[in-house]
């Protein structure tokens, strides 16, 4: 269908054919004019169809369209789109044409005959004659429809005017869209137009808002156009840019309420004509619409310096509030404002607050403007800082740096023609020329290109293999050596650049793909002359041709020989012989340089060889290109401590100019650094890196392909320093009072003071008249320095406007923004006026100090305290809450216990005795954080006793100033105080120090980031400066020790002090009893100097060096003394002790005794007497006496490593007595001696007593037959240890049932008979002479119970072994008798009850008779009596003895011989 909307239309709803470009909108027009008049039925039906298809452009449905309104219903003239929205009106309109027919006919079978589809069938059919009687009777119908809506519409009207007048309440209604804005997508640089229609009463207001900020024309003149008439309100916007992407919102308020609707508008562009540099558009819907974000960059990175190989990351936190889930911001990385993307060179990192770029390998093509964007929907920030690039170290010194940007210009089949840029640094030697190298793509060889360096910063590349890709780097070189090879290049292919366009294809815009046919080629035509060659490009070592194709169309396939001749002949040579060219353009190479050529191209296809086109002027061969003429004037200006703005004078008719280098000096330095490795195009650049406060001067240079220039002149020398700027306008403008003719203004203080002070402010006030303001006026002709001001001459219940500038040095700023518009009418309230002026000084993590002003307006009654409120600054006004409970007469305070790391916001408030007054604007939040290189104020005393307090800052700027204050009012009386600084310290010193100068002093630094600091002088700390001003104005040599004596050898005395510090010069006087004494035989002296020592030495002390000693120093101003007081008793000891140590010393001079004679008890409680002896010779004799009786050598005596000892085993009283032992010599003799008599010997025995104690092992339980026995060992016992047994902490008195005693080591006690009131603890004290030592046991419960049993037992088994029947002795074991002799043997026999006697032998029970008599006699002797034996008595005999205890038996064997034989055997 002719009429229908493109593809790349329908994508989208809201389309609308106004954006359409005029010219298409005039075609389109005609277009469809013609086609409405075009003869014939079927033209007509189209015509019909055509106009509702051109009404859907608006949006319009066309069902909904051509829809017929029943009878009797309201009719609507109102346009809705899909989703019921309405989107405009639908005006009736009278025309002849039939387009408007359709669609009013009274039955649905008249609508759907004249539908296009059923006209369309019935052209096939119907004659024209009845195609026009259908048409007639359609327009009568139409005519009377709208004829009775008319009648209709008017009645209508007529009721709803006589309802008003009846009832006016029921007029007043809510806003109501009648018709809302609808969304557009427009291509850049068009116009848009939003409009919507309102209904309400009383008439609403309507505002216009692009993503929720209110749309203000005059803040934008030229951009927004806000038009209202009849209910209809538009907003157009003109030349439309990506940054007009957004939601936008209209809203309508009356009395009855509010309502809004939204609209977006996309703004795109053309897919050849996108700019890289700005963001793409969003796409789809925004889930974040109603949200105003704000987005913040902190932590940025700053001006950064880098070396080529080296790796830098450049990155910033980004704080976007208020957070929500899953959004992302986008965030863009440029360089020079062209958008980067992520490469092997480039990488960019965004973890969700931070954005990261990292340049992994620095070339200087890297340096560049790097700037971050973060684009949300509500906008976008942007933070840029410059990132330099140095030269590597060249591998040989002197050897230029690297070129840069190496690029391929011209790729052909056969040649590339390869570019660069030339680098800043070429090693002190002008560079000779360049080596272009190669390297096919997938492989690591690279070729050098050219033989001989070329000059020219651009080379054709030839040699190469058709179809593949080479990449290309450059080296520079000059008589020192070659550089480092530059940023390889981006790789290309070589082949026809016909070809590489069919490969590539034809891309399309946004809305689509365009598609490109050819026209079917005809054969056999030559194809005509080509037109406008020309020479493109020509130097020293090639030239470049480019023409266009032949006009005719649908050629075959057209290509194109080359043909030269020298100028001034018509001999032409074909260039190209072998094969035609495909692109209309191609490079000559192997011209003869200085020789001039003209040039022709024919075209050619399969029907033959075409004309040649014109020939081109002559050319020479040779570079065409000069190199640029030097710049000219250098202008350095200040920028900003480090850096420097450096403009200059482009250079006059540079052709193909690629950019500028600009170099630095130290002023009177001949060394010249870059300041840029990176052409910049500008004539201005700021030179960073400067050191502040040096000198520098500057030169530049351009540069060509041809070269660089020769230098500009240098430039005037510039110190480096922060330039100076006008103010800021100031902000916060407030009423601190008002009277009927006069109001006092108060202001904040700019946030940029241009890097000077300020000087004063100007204000200016207007007068609004029902809302309309008018001319300003100056309020003030000389500037003020407070930022309050009474504005007079107003008059009263008038409103004003008012606006503030601030004025330094560099000139007045612009003005502040209008102010809100106050009432000039006189105050009458009680309370006072809101203080202003606060001010936040010495910010730390956990304190800070805020000032302010009081009142102009007093109230009522005077002022007489504050209140000071804190919030943190994100919080909601609910969250104010107060610093102090009582309120500071002060107008300042010190508030402590802060959060550290938090931001807050102040506020004060003012009262008298009529109550609280206003509060005060709050203070721009503040952070609660101690900055780097923080310092504070310092207390010192000088050597002169002179006070002062210090205040160091590192962060000073050439403008900064150090103000001294005491409790915050600054010192401007300098009768108490002197300030004085210089360089970055600065001191308050005090003249006389006194009461009067208690208070808080404080300094802060100004032009710097709030540097300030305080120190409260107090009562306490003034006294105690001045005792330490005293101490400095009077010194004394301070003292490590005092005057002492110490007793040397040999009875010598030492009088000595150390002082803690003295220099070389100090003296020293030796004084005794207020008399100079100096070095003698008597008085030795002795001062090192380095440690402070001062001493005096005598050899002896008389009763003459009785009294006072004192030593007197001084060392400079210093002085000192101590003393030494040696009478009575004092004296006359130190006096026998020095008597004594001469003895002493004297004594040792021959054999003696180091140690005297002593005694020490072994853990085997052996006493040993040892002594250690000195001075010992072969000859020298040492003799032990015991009681005057020398103790003879032996096995006990010994001497070993200087000791003497002498060793007893078992001590005991007779070892009591006085030992003495003698040394002596022919030297000398010495006597030690040892009363071991008495208390020496109990002393002693106490010790033995001490070591048997403590090897006593726990005292244990055991049972006997006789009862129960407590008992412990000891590792040796003597019998003069005396110990105690104790029974429940009482001593036990001893008794025939109770016994203790002594068995070998183990000391025991035995408990006979033991019965239950023996239980209890029971312990045994060891007596050493000091504290004892106690073993215990506890015999009670189990432990009793198990002893008594065993005692039991044991009691029991003795009984039995006691009372059991025994035979004892008397039976021998054998009994040889002679035969007829008579044998009688008796046995002793006990046992209880008595025993049963029986008698053996050879095992046989024998009984009494006349041969053998049996007797048991006394109840103890039984015998056995043979009166007369013979050999049959021979025998083993038994006697066998029983009672109920026990068996016993005895055995004897019994031998008879004959006589004749006792020689013989035995019978």
């Amino acid at each position: 269908m002719s009429g229908s909307i493109p593809f790349y239309q329908k994508r989208h709803r809201h389309y609308d054919r106004g954006y359409r470009s005029k010219e298409t909108e005039s075609k389109v027009s005609q277009y469809q004019f013609s086609s409405r008049y075009t003869a014939g039925s079927a033209a007509s039906t189209t015509s019909r169809s055509r106009g509702l298809e051109l009404s859907s452009h608006s949006g319009l449905e066309e069902s909904r369209l051509s829809h017929t309104i029943p009878k009797r219903a309201k009719p609507t003239y109102l346009a809705v789109d899909k989703e019921n929205q309405i989107i405009g009106y639908v005006v009736p309109i009278f025309r002849s044409s039939q387009e408007f027919a359709a669609g009013f006919s009274d039955t649905d079978e008249a609508r759907v005959r004249d539908t296009s589809a059923y006209m369309a069938r019935r052209d096939m059919f119907t004659s024209g004659l009845e195609m026009q009687r259908s048409e007639q009777i359609s327009r009568r119908e139409a005519m009377r429809e709208s004829a009775e809506r008319i009648s209709l519409n008017k009645r209508i009207h007529e009721h709803e005017e006589h309802f008003k007048r009846m009832n006016e309440d029921s007029l007043m209604h809510t806003p109501e869209f009648v018709i809302k804005p609808r969304s557009h997508t427009v291509w850049e640089k068009q116009c848009v137009r939003l409009h919507c229609t309102v209904s309400g009463w009383p008439d609403p207001r309507v505002v216009w808002y692009k993503n929720n900020v209110a749309i203000d024309p005059v803040a934008n003149p030229g951009k927004y156009n806000l038009e209202s008439k009849y209910n209809v309100h538009s907003l157009e916007i003109n030349r439309c840019d990506f940054d007009d992407t957004a939601q936008y919102r209209v809203s309508a308020m009356n009395s009855k309420g509010e309502l809004s609707a939204f609209a977006s508008v996309v703004v795109k562009r053309f897919k050849g004509e996108i700019d890289e540099s700005l963001p793409a558009p969003r796409h789809g819907p925004v889930s974040e619409y109603g949200v105003t974000f704000k987005t913040h960059i902190v932590d940025k990175f700053g001006v950064s310096f880098g070396r080529e190989g080296e790796t830098m990351s450049l990155g910033c936190t980004v704080i976007i509030y208020p957070t929500l889930h899953r959004y992302q911001p986008e965030v863009q990385w440029y360089r020079d404002d062209v958008l980067l993307s992520p490469s092997k060179w480039n990488h960019m990192h965004w973890s969700g607050d931070r954005a990261t770029l990292t340049l992994t390998h620095l070339n200087k093509e890297d340096e560049g403007l790097y700037t971050l964007r973060v684009t949300t929907k509500s906008g976008y920030e942007t933070y840029s800082a410059y990132i330099f690039v140095r030269d590597a170290d060249a591998e040989v010194e002197g050897a230029p740096g690297a070129p840069l940007d190496v690029r391929c210009l011209d790729a052909n089949k056969d040649y590339i023609i390869v570019t660069w840029k030339q680098p800043a640094v070429d090693g002190g030697n002008s560079i000779l020329g360049y080596f272009v190298d190669r390297c096919e793509v997938g492989t690591n060889h690279w070729i050098q290109c050219n033989d001989t360096p070329v000059k020219f910063a651009r080379f054709p590349v030839t040699g190469l293999v058709e179809g593949r890709s080479y990449a290309f780097r450059v080296r520079a070189v000059n008589k020192s050596g070659m550089s480092h090879p530059s940023r390889v290049s981006e790789p290309v292919a070589a082949m026809d650049p016909a070809d590489r366009a069919r490969i590539r294809g034809t891309s399309a815009p946004w809305t689509g793909q365009i598609i490109v046919t050819e026209e079917e080629p005809a054969e056999g035509i030559v194809p005509g002359r080509p037109g406008e060659l020309q020479v493109t490009e020509a130097t020293k070592n090639y030239v470049v041709l480019s023409w266009k194709p032949p006009g005719e169309k649908g050629l075959e396939g057209v290509m194109y020989y080359v043909e030269k001749c020298v100028s001034g002949t018509d001999n032409w040579q074909r260039v190209n012989t072998e094969i035609p060219v495909k692109s209309p353009r191609f490079a000559l190479f192997d011209l003869s340089e200085g020789n001039s050529y003209r040039f022709r191209v024919r075209c050619c296809n399969s029907a033959g060889v075409g004309e040649p086109s014109d020939p081109t002027e002559a050319t020479t061969v040779g570079d065409k290109l000069d190199i640029p003429s030097a710049p000219g004037k250098v202008v350095p200006t200040n920028n900003t401590d480090t850096s420097v703005v450096v403009s200059w004078e482009a250079s006059c008719d540079a052709k193909e100019l690629i950019g500028y280098y600009i170099e630095t000096s130290l002023q009177g330095s001949s060394v010249w650094e870059p300041c840029n490795n990176k052409p910049v195009k500008g004539t201005r650049f700021i030179c960073h890196g400067l050191m502040t406060g040096e000198k520098y001067v500057f030169r530049v240079r351009a540069m060509n392909a041809a070269g660089l220039s020769q230098f500009s002149p240098e430039s005037e020398p510039v110190e480096v320093k922060a330039a100076i700027a006008s103010p800021a306008p100031p902000y916060g403008i407030t009423v601190l009072e008002c009277v009927h003719d006069s109001m006092v203004l108060a202001w904040k203080q700019p946030t940029f003071i241009g890097g000077a002070d300020i000087t004063g402010y100007f204000v200016d006030y207007r007068e609004v008249i029902d809302g309309v303001p008018g001319k300003w006026h100056e309020a003030n002709i000389k500037a003020v320095s407070e930022r309050a001001y009474r504005v007079s001459d107003l008059l009263e219940n008038k409103k004003y406007q008012f606006q503030v500038r601030a004025a330094n040095m560099a000139g007045v700023g612009i003005p502040s923004r209008p102010s809100d518009t106050f009432l000039c009418e006189e105050w009458t309230i009680a309370v006072p006026g809101p203080p202003h002026d606060l001010q936040i000084r010495e910010v730390r993590s956990d304190s800070l100090v805020l000032l302010w002003k009081p009142p102009v307006y007093q109230g009522r009654d005077p002022v007489n305290g504050f209140y000071i409120d804190i919030k943190e600054a994100n919080a909601p006004v609910e969250a104010w809450r107060g610093v102090n409970t009582k309120a500071t007469e002060k107008t300042f305070i010190k508030i402590k216990n802060v959060q550290e790391g938090e931001t807050f916001v102040f506020r004060v408030r003012a009262q008298n005795k009529a109550g609280v007054g206003k509060t005060s604007e709050e203070t721009e939040p503040v952070l609660a954080l101690t900055k780097p290189g923080t310092k504070e104020i310092v207390v010192d005393v000088n050597d002169d006793g002179v006070i002062s307090l210090n205040f160091e800052c590192c962060d000073l700027t050439p403008d900064s100033k150090f103000v001294w204050s005491k409790n915050y009012e600054e010192i401007a009386d300098d009768s108490r105080v002197d300030t004085e600084t210089k360089g970055k310290m600065s001191k308050a010193v005090f003249k006389s120090p006194g009461e009067e100068d208690v208070g808080i002093y404080s300094c802060f630094v100004t032009h710097t980031d709030g540097a300030s600091s305080s120190y409260t002088l107090s009562e306490e700390e003034l006294k105690r400066l001045l005792q330490i001003s005293h101490d400095h104005k009077f010194p004394i040599i301070p003292l490590k020790s005092d005057l002492a004596v110490e007793m040397l050898e040999k009875g010598r005395v030492r009088f000595w002090l150390q002082a803690e510090k003295i220099s070389a010069n100090g003296k020293v006087d030796y004084v005794f009893n207020n008399n100079v004494v100096s070095q003698g035989e008597k008085y030795k002296m002795n001062f090192d100097k380095n440690t402070g020592v001062i001493e005096m030495t005598m050899e002896s002390l008389t009763p003459a060096d009785e009294g006072t000693y004192t030593f007197q120093m001084q060392d400079g101003k210093a002085t000192n003394q101590s003393s030494l007081v040696l009478i009575g008793d004092v004296f006359k000891q130190l006096q026998k002790e020095s008597e004594f140590q001469r003895k002493e010393w004297f004594r040792k001079q021959g054999p003696h005794f180091i140690e005297y004679l002593g005694y020490e008890v072994t853990p085997e409680c052996c006493v040993v007497l040892k002594c250690k002896v000195g001075n010992m010779k072969k000859e020298t004799s040492a003799l032990w006496y015991k009681d005057g009786h020398e103790i003879k050598a032996d096995e006990h005596l010994g001497f070993t490593e200087g000791v003497l000892k002498l060793e007893i085993a078992q001590i005991s009283k007779k070892d009591s007595g006085v030992y003495e032992v003698v040394l002596k010599d022919d030297r000398g003799k010495d006597t030690s001696t040892l009363n071991l008599t008495d208390q020496g010997f109990k002393d002693l025995m106490n010790e033995v007593f001490s070591f048997i104690a403590n090897s006593s092992t726990p005292l244990k339980i055991t049972s006997t037959d006789e009862g129960i026995r407590l008992y412990t060992f000891v590792n040796y016992y003597n019998d003069l240890l005396q110990v105690t047994w104790h029974y429940k902490d009482s001593a036990i008195a001893f008794s025939d049932r109770i016994k203790s005693g002594v068995v070998g080591e183990q000391l025991w006690l035995q408990i006979t008979e033991p019965t239950e009131k023996d239980t209890g603890k029971y312990a045994i004290e060891f007596n050493d002479g000091k504290g004892g030592l106690r073993r215990t046991v506890e015999l009670s419960g189990q432990a009793f119970d198990d002893a008594f049993a065993e005692f039991q037992r044991l009691k029991a088994a003795a009984t039995a072994e006691r009372n059991r029947a025994r035979v004892a002795g008397g039976l021998p074991d054998v009994v040889t008798i002679q035969e007829g002799k008579a044998l009688n043997l008796t046995c002793n026999i006990s046992g209880n009850p008595l025993p049963e006697i029986t008698w053996l032998k050879n095992d046989r029970e024998i009984t009494s008779d006349e041969h053998c008599i049996l007797k048991f006699e006394s109840g103890r002797f039984a015998s056995f009596t043979i009166t007369g034996v013979n050999t049959s008595d021979s025998g083993k005999y038994s006697i066998l003895v029983k009672n109920k205890y026990g068996t016993e038996s005895a055995d004897f064997t019994v031998s008879v011989f004959i006589p004749e034989e006792a020689g013989g055997k035995k019978k």
